[in-house]
């Protein structure tokens, strides 16, 4: 009799060890899986590669995906500390429309009560985002901007079919701009709220399984 394959796991990508630390920091437990934390490196590059790699492997390549970290918010009126939740995520190579988004928000605003959550499309950049090119990028209706989530929800679906997702907070805004992540209250605030997000990312796996095969 042939074994049934257990549930599907849970890949939670992000690219800084800062944002590592603060997800570790968090995990209390309560996956619907096995979960495993990619630190993919900065840049798009950088994450296609990784997440490419990993999800080849036997042990990932039913996983679930979600990419996670900080961002740029491109809307006036955005903080530091604010979350968003991607619709879809778009870079010049595709556009990827996200699972589970309004689960997501309502697990959030319940987790985290107070924190402003904004929804919409998720942009990809080879750079960072700074000055006049935030009111480029809001124009084509993106709400934040990263350079890794677009490539890893791409290359995630690429791989096979999958739940994909992408939670992000805001660590620099429009009139909160930041020079370095960590050494300003900003980059302290969003590394706070990282830190709380896990257990809504867990709901979402329960949610979101892959059937059994």
């Amino acid at each position: 009799m042939r074994a049934q394959p257990g549930p599907a796991p849970l890949l939670i990508a992000c690219a800084l060890g800062i944002e590592r630390l603060a997800l570790r920091a968090g995990d209390r437990g309560g996956a619907g899986g096995p979960v495993t934390v990619l630190r993919t490196g900065m840049g798009p590059k950088a994450a296609e590669r990784s997440v490419t790699r990993v999800l080849a492997g036997p042990l990932l390549d039913r996983a679930a995906v979600l990419a996670t970290g900080f961002c740029a918010g491109l809307a006036p009126g955005m903080h530091p500390g604010d979350l968003v939740v991607a619709e879809e995520t778009r870079d010049p190579h595709g556009t990827v429309p996200c699972v589970g988004t309004e689960l997501l928000v309502k697990e959030l605003t319940r987790t985290l009560p107070g924190r402003t959550v904004h929804t919409g499309p998720l942009t990809g950049s080879d750079h960072v985002v700074r000055g006049p090119e935030r009111s480029d990028l809001l124009a084509t209706g993106a709400i934040a901007v990263d350079m890794e989530s677009a490539a890893t929800l791409l290359s995630a679906v690429r791989t096979g079919v999958r739940p994909v997702a992408a939670v992000r907070v805001v660590v620099d805004a429009p009139e909160h701009e930041l020079v370095r992540i960590g050494t300003v209250r900003g980059g302290i605030s969003a590394f706070r709220v990282l830190r709380s997000v896990l257990p809504t990312f867990f709901e979402w796996h329960r949610n979101v399984l892959l059937p059994r095969r």
